[in-house]
């Protein structure tokens, strides 16, 4: 889905757009963006035929519930909304757009809790938090039926390996130097 795309750019200010529209890769996630910033930049990705995914909690000035949901897939029409809200993965499902449920491993209850949630809302993609917890993937992945992406605290591109390797299908950064 993600065109062979092993890194998805997690671009949070206009520089950042500006090199990713440059760039090759086609997927991108907005965050840490103002609401009112939003049309002009989803437009800006969409003139350069990128994908956009929308971090809808890290988004000053947007409701992060399924009616935030809702404005980004009905007016602005993102291709996905990346999210830790159950509700907003069944928007998206009703909506045919991609939904991706982020979630962090704190500890063992956090992620029984989180798999049972994974399995009731059945989203397209999981995005797990901290990448560095790789060694938990190959348990998650016989618990899921979506694909898995990684993301958080990666510094490195052996980092971004590793999270391949243990069967992420991508890994999500924030940092320009390792969109390869």
């Amino acid at each position: 889905m993600f065109y062979n795309q092993s890194v998805i750019p997690a671009i949070s200010n206009h520089n950042e757009l500006r090199a990713f529209l440059d760039h090759h890769l086609t997927y991108g996630i907005l965050m840490n963006f103002q609401l009112a910033q939003l049309p002009d930049l989803v437009n800006q990705m969409k003139e350069k035929n990128k994908k956009v995914l929308i971090h809808s909690e890290l988004i000053k000035g947007l409701s992060s519930d399924e009616y935030g949901a809702i404005y980004l897939i009905q007016t602005l029409k993102v291709d996905g909304i990346i999210t830790s809200k159950p509700k907003v993965i069944e928007i998206c499902k009703k909506r045919k757009v991609m939904g991706i449920l982020r979630f962090f491993l704190k500890d063992s209850i956090s992620l029984m809790q989180s798999l049972d949630v994974v399995q009731k809302t059945k989203p397209d993609y999981l995005e797990v938090l901290p990448a560095l917890t790789i060694d938990i993937i190959p348990e998650i992945r016989q618990a899921v039926t979506c694909d898995i992406l990684m993301g958080g605290l990666i510094r490195t591109k052996a980092q971004i390996e590793k999270c391949l390797e243990a069967g992420a299908i991508a890994v999500t950064t924030s940092n320009p130097k390792l969109w390869y």
